[in-house]
């Protein structure tokens, strides 16, 4: 069952793109989906088994190479932590397979996307059920191709190039401190499985354990975007909705968290690795929710809302609070899935259009998406009795429940990250469903998709488990004393903070972020649009420093890392290509050697002129030469023939 559910997404993404000529779109749309349904059906049921009855799986597929002291096999780990990601995985994935089959109708090249979709999927499957860290590797690798491929999938938009490549260079840099980390772990462990490596981590010096945290952090940082390495994840909007859906909601974005996630028992022993995750996701919520609240695309704003988010699975991971961390993982990709789908439904009913200043009065137009963003961003905000309330309040307390400094320090940020977050949710609806039409006339005039069967169905279920995922499976997920996480996740007992976070916090501190939330949701439907971001350039005023500036301009990191990186590098690309390469390179090399031949012969034959005595003089010159330069055995060699003649 657990090689089928992994092995259908590849056959039906190898499939639909190799063969996609001749079954042509709906034999593509029908593999492929039909094989991440059946994958889907599969995993619910692993999650019966292993999630309900507590039946781990642990099986070797092949053995992959063994050389000298190492072997590595192609093993799958289904645990507690595994199923999770799993199901969230591909819930996301039937969804947006499903949806984007009317959303791709009109492509000619849909069998290419849904092709990049499947595999997609099954790298992700890999990254998730591997017993290793080198298959984590692969289909860290895999996923950060497809996503090159699927942001870059409209490739005759220079946009989309641009944003594809810059995705991948920023991954690159994630990727260069993972394979750092592997290094790391080898020359320390001997060996790359987790039994190995969690085993004998007790017994490893605390300072290797915090490079190597830190390295695994770096490689986070880069999947999960987050500070200082988050600038392609709003770029990437320049891919299809589908895509970008499945991008922040299940696969992409949290293998990060799922990496960090995996290796907690290596986390437990660093408290500086700790402390420094802790740092990285307050701070990334902090910026996320305020980049968020100037953004006028409302793609875009769900995804700096994403980055946000991810802020507070950091959060979680660096208090040891995993479990809350996963949970809120899972919680995440339902009503995420479902706000850019519902948005790839507004975009697709006004003609692409994506500025939510030009959208407007279409809560009676399109009343199933106006209920589903309405479900998504309520859940976003983490109001009481839906999906997001159940878990990201406790990431909060428990922050504040470590009564350490990183710990407050945390809380409030992502108190504050609490409030802004309710401003822009409620600023997403007001502006796009509540505000009056401010579109050309056209858009809504022409008919709008809403009662289209693949662009309403795939969003029930996400609209579902936004409501009442959390409520139904707070316990399973994070209840004192649950058994549900086994040994899948570990912490130490020094850093447990539950129980002070429950019994300790005061009721203020508790209902903080919820309270600012609220006021934060009534501030923005009292001064909607920009003018509620007006007030503080009004109140503060600097010649060089303007807050509103900063954030519309996404506190400047891109023209930061032009400055510091890419204009530099262009330019000594540029002193290398007309110096080196185009000039001393090529002097002294082929093109160099090449002319000097046809200098010289072109100097030698000047002397073939036809008369004899020039003939004679070169004769004689050339056998004084030859004489001059042998040593005396030679010499006697040439008199013995002149005798001899």
């Amino acid at each position: 069952m657990y090689l089928t559910l992994i092995a259908l997404p590849l056959i039906g993404g190898i499939i639909s793109g190799l063969l996609g000529r001749k079954i042509g779109k709906e034999g593509s749309q029908i593999i492929t989906c039909t094989g991440i349904i059946i994958s889907c059906i599969l995993a619910i049921t692993a999650y019966y088994e292993v999630g309900f009855n507590g039946s781990s799986v642990n099986m070797i597929a092949i053995k992959w190479f063994e050389s000298e002291t190492i072997s590595i096999n192609w093993g799958i780990q289904i645990d507690s932590l595994t199923v999770s990601m799993l199901l969230a995985v591909l819930i996301v994935s039937v969804s947006v397979h499903t949806y984007s089959i009317e959303y791709m109708r009109e492509d000619p090249h849909s069998q290419r996307f849904f092709s990049y979709l499947s595999l997609f999927t099954f790298f992700m499957l890999i990254l998730v059920t591997g017993d290793n860290l080198i298959l984590i590797f692969i289909g860290w690798e895999g996923v950060g191709v497809c996503s090159y491929l699927l942001i870059s999938f409209w490739y005759r938009r220079i946009e989309a190039n641009k944003a594809s490549i810059k995705a991948f260079i920023m991954n690159r840099i994630g990727d260069w401190g993972f394979s750092i980390g592997l290094y790391i772990l080898y020359s320390v462990y001997g060996n790359w499985d987790y039994s190995t490596i969690f085993a004998l981590t007790p017994i490893i010096n605390e300072n290797l354990i915090a490079i190597i945290s830190i390295c695994l952090l770096i490689a986070g940082m880069g999947k999960s975007a987050q500070l200082p390495l988050q600038t392609w994840l709003a770029d990437a909007m320049e891919g299809p909705t589908p895509v970008s859906a499945l991008i922040h909601a299940a696969t992409m974005v949290t293998a990060g968290v799922y990496l960090l996630l995996r290796a907690s028992p290596l986390l437990e022993y660093s408290s500086t690795g700790l402390m420094i995750i802790t740092i990285v996701g307050g701070l990334t919520a902090f910026f996320g929710a305020t980049t968020a609240l100037v953004q006028n695309d409302i793609k875009r704003l769900i995804a700096y809302s994403t980055c946000s988010q991810l802020g507070y699975l950091f959060i979680a991971v660096g208090c040891s609070n995993y479990s809350t961390s996963i949970f809120h993982l899972v919680n995440h990709a339902f009503f995420k899935a479902l706000l850019f789908l519902s948005a790839g439904g507004v975009l697709h009913a006004l003609n692409d259009e994506q500025d939510m200043r030009k959208m407007g009065g279409l809560v009676n137009l399109l009343p199933f998406t106006y209920t589903n963003i309405l479900i998504g961003s309520l859940s976003l905000m983490a109001l009481p009795f839906l999906t997001g309330y159940y878990s990201k309040d406790i990431i909060i307390e428990t922050a504040f429940g470590q009564f350490i400094f990183m710990g407050t320090l945390a809380y409030w940020l992502g108190t504050i990250t609490a409030i802004l977050t309710a401003a822009y949710s409620f600023r997403i609806i007001y502006l796009t469903f509540l505000s009056e039409p401010k579109g050309p006339r056209i858009n809504y005039e022409s008919p709008l998709h809403e009662n289209l069967f693949f662009f309403t169905y795939p969003l029930i279920p996400l609209a579902f488990a936004s409501i009442i995922f959390g409520y139904l499976f707070k316990d399973l997920f994070i209840g004192l004393g649950t058994s549900f996480w086994a040994n899948s996740l570990f912490v130490h007992p020094n850093n447990m903070s539950f129980v002070e976070s429950e019994f300790h916090n005061i009721s203020i501190i508790k209902l903080a972020p919820l309270i600012g939330s609220i006021f934060g949701a009534i501030f923005a439907y009292m001064l909607p649009g920009p003018k509620a971001y007006q007030l503080i350039p009004s109140i503060i005023r600097f010649n060089i420093f303007r807050p509103f500036n900063m954030l519309h301009n996404r506190y400047w990191f891109d023209n930061i890392y032009n400055g510091l990186f890419l204009y530099p590098v262009l330019y000594s690309g540029y002193i290398s290509s007309k110096i080196l390469d185009r000039g001393i390179i090529e002097y002294l090399g082929p093109y160099g050697i090449s002319n000097s031949f046809y200098s010289y012969s072109k100097i030698l034959s000047r002397f073939d002129t036809g008369y004899i005595p020039y003939y004679a003089l070169i004769f004689i010159i050339s056998l004084i030469s030859l004489i001059w330069i042998s040593d005396i055995k030679l010499l006697l060699l040439f008199f013995f023939l002149l005798v001899l003649l």
